[in-house]
């Protein structure tokens, strides 16, 4: 680790004990006061340190937020994963989890298929955002303005003839499976694979992953993947019902 990161990191739990101006600082990690300074702006900027009106620094609120989304994500990924198990030996398919973090939706699970043809996602890898089920669910849930703020900051690649071509295109979709619950890939990403979606939800309803089983279609036909999804929905309500500590998953309004 370089010597600038291991001083910035020192700073963290310094400042865990309470807040520290910039003399204490600099004497905490025995450099001179500038470079503490530069050190403290470097975190100021990103969020993870926060400078008082009295000039005593504090950790910031993005720390404590990239704290809880690990959090979260470790504890849904956690209590999914018996469930994907079972999903997958019930289907034979691949299955995956995934959450939405920092602008990317990244899967945070996957259960192989039984299959020999195996697809090349890996756990902690983004998916393609505008044509991943996973993706459209994660995204459909968002609050109105976000969700069209979102959209039409993104890039529309043409991976096959079925890619959605556009922000317009991508929020009609979106609105679509916000009021369906459960979204699709058939071809979007590779024209030989297809997926179907379902929401996991937290205790207030809102979407905090999305899972989804994923084939060729020399293995299942699209259709015959889609029947799956009655089998599908009942493993995410069984992973919303255990993760919100609710019997019956409450579906988040429209």
């Amino acid at each position: 680790m370089s010597q600038t990161v291991d001083r910035a990191l020192s700073i963290l739990p310094l400042l865990a004990e309470g807040p520290a101006n910039l003399e204490q600082v600099a004497t905490r990690l025995d450099v001179h006061k500038s470079t503490a300074l530069r050190l403290l702006r470097t975190l100021h900027e990103h969020g993870f340190v926060y400078r008082q009106q009295d000039q005593r620094y504090r950790l910031g609120a993005r720390l404590f937020a990239l704290a809880q989304q690990a959090v979260e994500s470790l504890d849904v990924r956690e209590i999914a994963h018996p469930h994907l198990v079972a999903l997958n030996e019930s289907c034979g398919h691949t299955v995956h989890l995934a959450v939405y973090e920092e602008n990317e939706v990244l899967y945070i699970d996957k259960v192989e298929s039984r299959y020999p043809v195996r697809m090349y996602s890996r756990i902690g890898k983004p998916v393609a955002i505008t044509v991943a089920a996973v993706a459209k669910l994660l995204l459909a849930d968002l609050p109105e303005a976000e969700r069209r703020a979102v959209a039409e900051r993104l890039d529309y690649p043409a991976y096959t003839a079925r890619s959605t071509p556009n922000a317009p295109a991508f929020l009609k979709e979106l609105a679509t499976v916000r009021e369906q619950g459960w979204a699709t890939d058939l071809g979007g990403h590779e024209e030989s694979i297809n997926c179907v979606g379902a929401p996991v939800r937290g205790a207030d309803g809102r979407v905090v992953a999305a899972c989804s089983i994923s084939a060729p279609n020399v293995v299942v036909t699209a259709e015959e993947l889609i029947a799956l999804l009655p089998l599908l929905r009942r493993t995410a309500d069984a992973i919303s019902a255990e993760y919100s500590g609710n019997t019956s998953p409450t579906k988040a309004a429209s």
